[in-house]
């Protein structure tokens, strides 16, 4: 199984960036997948989750209305768009492969090595 998120990178205050997440090894339109994210000594935290047919999905509150999760199943692959973009969204961003609609860290089973985003002026 892998997961490689890629799209992270540098970005000032208000602007966006799409982060991409491929995946393999598994029956990826069966899953539920989620993105997290861990700033610099935090506890890695719940962004959102899309289920695997693209009919859910759910954020945490700090994101909701600024960040959208989509899916391509024929191409293995969920995204992250994130807009008005700040400072306190600055982080490591991993996506997670799991079984079930959940904002639990443990209901995922796969995870990718995270891709790095800054958001700074």
């Amino acid at each position: 199984v892998h997961l490689v998120e890629s799209g992270g990178g540098l970005v000032q205050p208000g602007g966006s960036l799409r982060l991409s997440c491929a995946a393999s090894g598994f029956t990826f339109s069966t899953y539920v997948m989620g993105w997290f994210r861990q700033a610099p000594g935090k506890e890695r935290e719940f962004v959102g989750f899309i289920s695997g047919s693209s009919d859910y999905t759910f954020y945490a509150n700090s994101v909701k209305g600024r960040f959208t999760i989509s899916r391509d199943n024929a191409k293995n692959t969920v995204y992250l768009q994130m807009n008005s973009l700040k400072v306190e969204d600055t982080a490591l961003y991993y996506c997670a492969g799991g079984g079930r609609l959940s904002s639990v860290r443990s209901s995922y089973d796969y995870w990718g090595q995270g891709t790095q985003v800054t958001v700074s002026s």
